[in-house]
């Protein structure tokens, strides 16, 4: 039975603390849109994608979880001890947002805006209190997105995933398949599990039901994490089987059947069945643990006296913690956007449609333009992609540059460790090298790159490449994002590129000989990136 609680005020204060309670919540909005404004845009635009597009949904849900956890709760004292650690994680939560909107990279403004709404809790009920209501805080996550280089990390290894298993089904099914990386060759026709074949877009609402599940759901805490830990398995499983299903209609009836509305519809029956599954795991578990309860008694959605417990918002007093919390966000929220001038909006490069089509000895072929589909993955504001020759060079090398104006807002470089397998390449051997280059100057510069080898089939290839960071060549792409934040705050900039080179290793041909080649493009190559890819 809901527990309702009725304030017992004096009439003074009856009058007086509605007042202060409204004109409380309404300053600690108005500043913590101010102060996380940028995080909220980042927001904004990535609830547009498929994969995001149900974020909206998810503070409409950590608000019923919070209320309905509100009607359970012991009257709180007054005055509320313990709030000055709220009040010290409104000031962690301020330093997120300083540092992501300092380094132009939004996400890190999101992350803030979660810990920011948790400090108000716990400024607002007490150290006693509002720590109990880290579940609805929490839920909040499922709203985030993922920070880029984990984000195309994730969608490379579930596309992988999901190819095996579906090709696995095809098979199965008595259907001649074969998989080149994540490319399913039926032979007539060819299908390609793309980013939004990886599953995300079904994994993240999922996963937000199974903790929405977990919470509502009365019974064992065994129960409630199997649910948990159950939501991503299912849901790489059914989006195997829909690949499988559609590669079998493909087989049967044509290429259409992987197209149009079908496709869509066929994603939206795997999501449902997702839901039915973990509704059936639930009920199984409840008989195998001797629970007799409907599912629906088993769950908690009753919305009565929600609407009282919202009102008591009204009891929130002001206090030093508080006021605190909002004057320092104020004055965060004022200084950062008075700081917006600061990045640098126009940086001075020639653009790679430039790119000499003469380095040294070495004569360009004509400009190679990507495909659309991988064009938008790339995500790149520009890129070169030529192969070059020269009559003393037993092969020719491939060079590719992409260059990002900004490695934010979900964008950035995508290292070759992904993208390269995703193209059926075998990747192995990757080693730091140094690369020991004479510029046209007559100086001599090293730095590191990274050396492996790829391999399709027969045909095996040496590859160099480096993370250009504005005057940094770097290998790892980690610590090139952690650059990128630094430099974000420091030179209001987190412009960057990439930069690679690929050559054929030839039958009877020593690495060695291949790795010749290449260090001898670089020679003259080298020196003339900066004008491309400005330091």
């Amino acid at each position: 039975m809901a527990i309702l609680h009725t304030p017992d005020f004096s009439l003074e204060e009856r009058e007086v603390m509605p007042w202060l309670g409204y004109a409380m919540t309404a300053a600690i909005l108005i500043v913590g849109v101010g102060v996380f404004w940028t995080g909220i845009v980042s927001l904004g635009d990535a609830w547009i994608r498929p994969e995001y597009s149900h974020g909206p949904l998810i503070p409409l849900l950590s608000l019923f979880l919070f209320l309905r956890q509100m009607r359970s709760q012991d009257r709180i004292e007054d005055p509320v001890p313990g709030r000055w650690p709220g009040f010290l994680v409104m000031v962690l939560a301020t330093g997120f947002a300083v540092v992501g909107t300092l380094a132009r990279i939004p996400d890190i403004v999101t992350y803030g805006l979660v810990i920011w709404i948790y400090g108000v809790v716990l400024a607002s009920m007490g150290w006693r209190h509002g720590p109990k209501f880290w579940p609805p805080v929490l839920h909040l996550a499922f709203m985030l997105p993922l920070p880029a280089i984990l984000y195309w990390q994730l969608s490379i290894e579930l596309q992988f995933i999901s190819s095996e298993l579906g090709v696995a089904l095809i098979r199965a099914a008595g259907v001649p398949v074969f998989l080149d990386g994540n490319i399913i060759d039926l032979g007539v026709y060819k299908l390609h599990v793309a980013e939004a074949c990886s599953g995300l877009r079904y994994l993240f609402p999922v996963l937000s039901f199974s903790y929405i599940f977990a919470v509502l759901f009365q019974g064992p805490v065994w129960i409630k994490t199997v649910l948990l830990l159950s939501a991503a398995p299912i849901t790489i499983a059914m989006n195997a089987f829909r690949i499988g299903v559609i590669g079998v209609l493909v087989d049967r009836f044509g290429i259409s059947q992987a197209e149009g509305f079908l496709h869509v519809f066929e994603g939206w029956v795997i999501f449902i069945a997702c839901i039915l599954i973990l509704f059936g795991m639930a009920r199984a578990m409840q008989r195998l643990s001797g629970d007799r309860r409907t599912l629906a008694e088993a769950l908690d959605l009753s919305f009565e006296g929600l609407g009282i417990e919202a009102a008591r918002v009204r009891r929130v007093r002001a206090s030093v913690p508080m006021l605190g919390g909002i004057v320092l966000a104020g004055g965060v929220a004022l200084a950062l956007h008075a700081g917006q001038a600061r990045e640098v909006s126009e940086i001075q490069r020639t653009p790679l449609a430039l790119f000499p089509q003469q380095i040294a000895d070495w004569q360009a072929g004509p400009r190679q333009t990507l495909e659309p589909r991988i064009e938008t993955v790339l995500g790149a504001d520009d890129y070169h992609s030529a192969s070059f020759r020269t009559p003393e060079a037993a092969a020719p090398v491939d060079l590719f540059i992409a260059w990002y104006r900004r490695q934010t807002d979900g964008t950035g470089i995508h290292s070759p460790e992904v993208c390269l397998p995703a193209g059926g390449w075998e990747m192995s051997g990757i080693t730091e090298v140094d690369l020991s280059v004479r510029l046209p100057d007559g100086a001599v510069t090293v730095f590191p790159a990274n050396r492996a080898i790829i391999q399709h089939g027969i045909a095996k290839k040496l590859v160099f490449y480096w993370f250009e960071q504005r005057g940094r060549r770097m290998t790892s792409d980690y610590a090139a994002k952690a650059v990128t934040v630094l430099d974000g705050m420091m030179l209001g900039r987190t412009d960057g590129g990439l930069v690679r080179v690929i050559t054929d290793i030839l039958p009877g041909e020593s690495q060695a000989e291949a790795e010749a080649r290449l260090r001898a493009f670089l020679s003259g190559a080298v020196g003339v990136l900066p004008k491309f890819v400005p330091g």
